[in-house]
């Protein structure tokens, strides 16, 4: 009766190392996409950034840079929400996936 218990805890500790280290390596490719995506967000928008400043230098009359300026203000803002609510999702989505290997682990815990 004790070899099985010592048996049954072996294989516990190998099961939540398993998943554990699942675990890990989910947040680490949720964490690199993420990276991927700010980068990509960042290059995006010096890019604007640059295109408006060009677009400011050509303007002749100030109700032109006034409108301009609104304008990019606007998009820069909008752009900036959907981005921030992209990288929530994002991350939430990084949680979720590096929890199911730990759920999976208590769950056979569960049925014993």
């Amino acid at each position: 009766h004790m070899a099985y218990d010592f048996e049954a805890f072996q294989k516990f500790g190998k099961d939540q190392f398993d998943a554990t280290s699942a675990a890990l390596q989910e947040v680490a490719k949720g964490f690199q996409t993420i990276a991927t995506e700010a980068g990509d967000y960042s290059k995006k928008s010096f890019e604007e950034g640059s295109a408006f400043v060009e677009k400011l230098v050509g303007v002749k009359k100030l109700d032109e840079a006034i409108t301009l300026q609104t304008e990019f203000a606007k998009t820069s803002y909008e752009g900036f929400v959907a981005q921030a609510t992209k990288f929530g999702e994002m991350y939430q989505a990084v949680a979720k996936e590096a929890l199911k290997p730990v759920e999976t682990a208590f769950a056979k815990l569960q049925a014993k």
